[in-house]
C-alpha cells in the first residue's frame, strides 16, 4: 500500500487508521495494532513537525506484507531534513527546544518496533523504515 498525504496535523491519524486497515488481513492482536499505530504516530508526526516546520509538504507512506508476516512501514518526507541522524535519535534530543516536545519519537519508534532505520540528508528529506513481525492469528 502506498500513500501520499498532505503534512497536516489531523492526518496523522488518516495514517493510524490506514495502517490498521491495511495491517488487518493479517489478523493481528490489539497489542500489536496499538504498538504499531503508536510507532507510525511518531514517524508522522515527526515528518510533519520536523521535516516542514512552518511551510506545507506531502508525506507518502508505503507499507509492506511479506509472506513470514513480517511488516516494513516506510514513512518519507522531502522536509529539510538532519544533518546528525545518531544525534536525533538521542532519547529526549529536540531540534525544537521552544516547543513543548519531549524528544522521545524515536526511542518510543525503536520500542515498538524490531528494527528502525533512518536515511536523511539536509534540504533532502527524511526517511524512516519500521520493521517487525506480526504474529497475529494468520499468516499470510
Amino acid at each position: 500500500m502506498t500513500l501520499t498525504f498532505h503534512a497536516l496535523s489531523e492526518n496523522e491519524r488518516f495514517a493510524r487508521l490506514a495502517v490498521s486497515g491495511f495491517l488487518s488481513q493479517l489478523d493481528p492482536n490489539i497489542s500489536e495494532l496499538s504498538d504499531i499505530k503508536t510507532a507510525v504516530s511518531e514517524a508522522v508526526t515527526n515528518a510533519i513537525v520536523h521535516g516542514y516546520r512552518e511551510r506545507s509538504g506531502e508525506v507518502m507512506m508505503q507499507v509492506r506484507i511479506f509472506e513470514d508476516s513480517r511488516i516494513c512501514i516506510k514513512i518519507q518526507d522531502k522536509g529539510c531534513g538532519m544533518a546528525d541522524v545518531e544525534q536525533a535519535m538521542t532519547p529526549l534530543y529536540t531540534s525544537s527546544p521552544e516547543e513543548e516536545r519531549a524528544g522521545l519519537g524515536f526511542t518510543i519508534m525503536e520500542t515498538f518496533m524490531e528494527k528502525v532505520r533512518v536515511k536523511s540528508k539536509p534540504d533532502k528529506g527524511t526517511t524512516v523504515i519500521l520493521e517487525r513481525t506480526v504474529q497475529g492469528k494468520r499468516r499470510l
